[in-house]
């Protein structure tokens, strides 16, 4: 149901197709408040004969969840029985199933028999999320993945077309933490929003994306190659190793600037009638400008600058020093803009100099805005 209005929400047209096991679950009207559409169950009677060519026909996905293993075996195996798996027959449309059963069906040869012919009938077939399963059966492969993470395939399918099909692209996201002590670290309040938006962005258009993050607030995509990283040490010899072969690197990522010149190796104690005790700093690595030299030939480069004070000069700095191909710049006093927030007002500078200001928005719907604009630099090498 949630991954009906999800879709719904997206602006989508929502035909809801159920089956008899279904309907012992959830009501055909619950389905219809949420779409807005008719449900469709019966595949006989009156006025429900090509209902199956009509629901193919008029498909750009179909999706299949929760698939479960009987569902995925009949689908398998070309069964018509019922109207879903008639209009997988008639499909020209792409199919998505989205398995979820019990661990120790889904490692079952006969189900992972059937996996593979659904595969090789060209359907998609998500892999199952792990987690706890039904009461008393533990945890283990076979839950549904979440829906966001179902919309993000479903945009995949549909958005393929896009010019970073294929293209390697390397996004970072989230704050670095630098140790202080075993308990204490030097960090910012970056949530990892706008990072994992743009990966997310860039893997729903065909994208071979890379996300190397630090510390984040929201959970990360599970459909990404993910690296999770501590310090801006290591996310800069993450970023060296993948470098040589990105298309586009994007780093949205909020790098400490210091960090302790001396990690202490035990927690730094309070002591009554002393002095606190002083901590020296020293720079820490600047990850875009190490990266000059290592670029893949006619790569991209995007940078993120967030100022308080002078951002416009800052940001042009930015871009010249590290050679940048553009820069994203947030304004940290905007409302509405910066870290630890669902939106953000950024103004885009490109090499040619010229200055993009754009209005407050999501930061789902700036990361579009961007790869928009990564597309058009593309497009012009």
């Amino acid at each position: 149901m949630w991954l009906a209005r999800l879709l719904t929400q997206a602006g989508a047209e929502v035909d809801v197709v159920m089956t008899r096991a279904a309907r012992e679950f959830v009501g055909a009207i619950t389905f219809e408040a949420v779409t807005g559409r008719p449900v469709h169950t019966e595949i006989f009677g009156p006025g429900h004969a090509l209902d199956h060519i009509r629901l193919a026909r008029e498909a750009k996905v179909i999706v299949v969840a929760p698939a479960t293993a009987d569902f995925v075996g009949r689908a398998a195996h070309g069964l018509a029985d019922d109207l879903l798996t008639a209009c997988l027959l008639a499909a020209q449309s792409k199919v998505l199933l989205v398995p979820a059963m019990n661990d120790r069906m889904w490692s079952h040869a006969q189900t992972k028999r059937n996996v593979a012919q659904a595969r090789s009938l060209g359907y998609e077939v998500l892999e199952p999320a792990d987690g706890p399963l039904a009461v008393g059966e533990g945890s283990g492969p076979g839950r549904m993945p979440e829906p966001e993470e179902i919309m993000s395939h479903i945009g995949r399918i549909l958005e393929g077309d896009s010019i970073l099909a294929g293209k390697k692209i390397v996004v970072t996201a989230g704050a670095t933490r630098e140790p202080i002590d075993p308990v204490r670290f030097i960090s910012n309040h970056s949530s990892g929003k706008m990072g994992i938006a743009i990966a997310r962005a860039a893997w729903r258009r065909g994208a071979d994306v890379t996300l190397i993050a630090g510390h984040v607030d929201i959970p990360l995509p599970s459909e990404i190659r993910t690296m999770q990283v501590e310090t801006v040490q290591a996310m800069s010899h993450s970023v060296a190793d993948i470098l040589p072969t990105a298309d586009v690197l994007i780093m949205a990522a909020a790098p400490a600037d210091f960090r302790p010149a001396k990690e202490a190796q035990q927690k730094i104690k309070k002591l009554r009638g002393k002095a606190a005790p002083k901590i020296e700093l020293e720079q820490t690595e600047d990850i875009l400008k190490s990266t000059i030299s290592k670029r893949k030939k006619k790569s991209l480069i995007v940078g993120f600058a967030l100022e308080t004070t002078d951002g416009i000069r800052n940001a042009r700095e930015k871009l010249k020093t590290k050679d940048l191909d553009l820069v994203v710049l947030n304004d940290a006093t905007e409302p509405g803009a910066g870290f630890g927030v669902d939106t953000n007002r950024v103004t885009v500078i490109g090499r040619n100099g010229k200055e993009d200001k754009l209005d407050l928005m999501s930061k789902t719907d700036l990361a579009e805005i961007l790869l928009d604009r990564v597309e058009a630099e593309l497009n012009g090498r």
